[in-house]
């Protein structure tokens, strides 16, 4: 027997939702409940409390997705579990579709390596700083990145003091010496070795990650694998990465090559020449360069967070690979498992046509100012009138503020961003800010208890109290 979900919404709203679950033809049983309030964001945990009938007669209940209240109070006190649902009506089918679609993001399969670059020009507790926010954005690995003919004389303190504190650790150096001095100090990688410099392998534990002895020469690399594969070595193999028109494509050539050739190597990835050296943003070229490493099974990368542009790069990889790694497991395309890495545009940027937001906009009998966005521009409703244009300069003397100080800036502020978000493409939602995905941390959001009163509400308020 099919399950039956209850959707609590207000009054605005309900005809809307009923309309977008009937066309969704959905698998469940449903029925919509206005709980008597006029915009469903406003509804709250104690008038759920109280205006709920019981027993409910569903085996779900749908909260909107702007609605605060504690979802664990309230399944125990009515019996029947809640959910919280998306922001926008018109995505509840794709909500649904999401979730009966495998999407944990808990899982992947390649390590990431953060390079601290110049590490020899930082202290060790600089050293440490840094990896302790690489880790937390997700790197497994952090990577001394030496600098050539410049000495290192903390090497072995800044190894070994990131290694007490539970961290992996890599040394990238073209010197041999350097690679010793930190595989003796406990490195757990040495970057990078090539069939000339094995040498350093043979006196450490430490797993080489081996690149050709000369640039592009595939042979050495794989006389260097045999060599190690003849003692029973654990290694990482890395053909590098050439930048676009230095031979990016050869490049990548050479890395199916080696999966090819040696179906069971370890290879390592360094992005940065990609990521680092293209004037683009990088969650494109990421999300790319992740799917490449999907598909021939290389399970580490090198990451680079040197470039203004490349602020997040960490961030990006990390929600890459978890993406791939879903997309591949589940034999599906890498979409609609997150959407972080749509940082500049979203997939349906409008979820409202600008006939549903005049249909909203004539039943409005308030005078508080609701802003919408659609593809012909910034609506802003109230009871006296619904304005629409593509500059939020060309609203304001539309909208009868000049004598209200505080008011006129708050409306400035929200159509600022809603023409941002217009322009680009990008949801906006009144009073929430805008969604940039992994580009950019997200303010913390307690979905449990309505949001404080805003500056122009709390002036308002001592205006009518003096």
């Amino acid at each position: 027997m099919a399950e039956s979900i209850l959707f609590l919404t207000g009054h605005l709203a309900k005809a809307r939702l009923e309309a977008v679950l009937t066309a969704m033809k959905a698998p469940f049983g449903w029925k919509v409940l206005d709980i008597g309030v006029k915009v469903a964001a406003l509804m709250t945990e104690d008038i759920i409390s109280r205006r709920l009938p019981k027993p409910v007669e569903a085996d779900r209940i749908m909260l909107p997705g702007r609605c605060r209240a504690d979802l664990e109070r309230l399944s125990n006190r009515f019996g029947v579990p809640f959910l919280r649902g998306p922001d926008e009506l018109k995505d509840i089918p794709a909500f649904f579709g999401r979730a009966r679609k495998a999407s944990d993001m808990t899982k992947y399969d390649i390590n990431i390596f953060a390079e601290i670059v110049d590490a020899s020009a930082l202290p060790v507790e600089a050293i440490v700083a840094r990896a302790q926010g690489y880790a937390q954005k997700g790197a497994d690995v952090i990577d001394l990145g030496c600098l050539p003919d410049t000495p290192f004389p903390h090497l072995e303190e800044a190894i070994r003091t990131l290694k007490k504190k539970g961290y992996r650790v890599s040394v990238d150096s073209a010197d041999g010496d350097e690679l010793l001095r930190g595989g003796k100090a406990g490195a757990d990688y040495l970057l990078s070795l090539n069939e000339e410099t094995l040498r350093v392998a043979d006196k450490v534990a430490s797993v080489p990650v081996l690149i050709p002895k000369e640039h592009g020469d595939m042979a050495s690399l794989y006389r260097a694998m045999d060599a190690l594969d003849a003692k029973g070595r654990a290694y990482l193999v890395d053909p590098v990465l050439d930048p676009i028109n230095f031979g990016f494509m050869r490049s990548l050539e050479r890395y199916a090559e080696v999966r090819r050739e040696r179906p069971d190597a370890e290879i390592l990835m360094g992005t940065g020449n990609l990521t680092e050296l293209t004037d683009a943003d990088t969650t494109g070229i990421t999300a790319v360069l992740l799917g490449i490493a999907s598909e021939l099974h290389i399970r580490n990368v090198l990451v680079v967070q040197v470039s203004p542009h490349t602020r997040r790069t960490v961030e990006e990889h990390d929600l890459a690979r978890r993406i791939m790694y879903a997309s591949r497991a589940e034999h599906d395309l890498p979409k609609d498992y997150a959407d972080g890495l749509l940082a500049l545009h979203a997939r349906k940027p409008f979820p409202m046509t600008p006939e549903e937001i005049a249909e909203s906009a004539a039943a409005v009998r308030d005078k508080n100012f609701r802003i919408e966005i659609a593809e012909d521009g910034i609506h802003v409703y109230n009871r006296d009138g619904h304005h629409v244009a593509q500059e939020a300069f060309a609203l304001y003397d539309r909208l009868g503020v000049d004598s209200d100080g505080p008011h006129a800036f708050y409306l400035g502020a929200e159509l600022a961003r809603a023409e941002i978000a217009f322009r680009l493409g990008k949801r906006y939602a009144q009073d929430e800010p805008l969604d940039w995905g992994v580009a950019a941390d997200a303010p913390a959001d307690d979905k449990t208890r309505l949001k404080a009163a805003g500056h122009t509400l709390v002036a308002k308020k001592k205006r009518e109290a003096s």
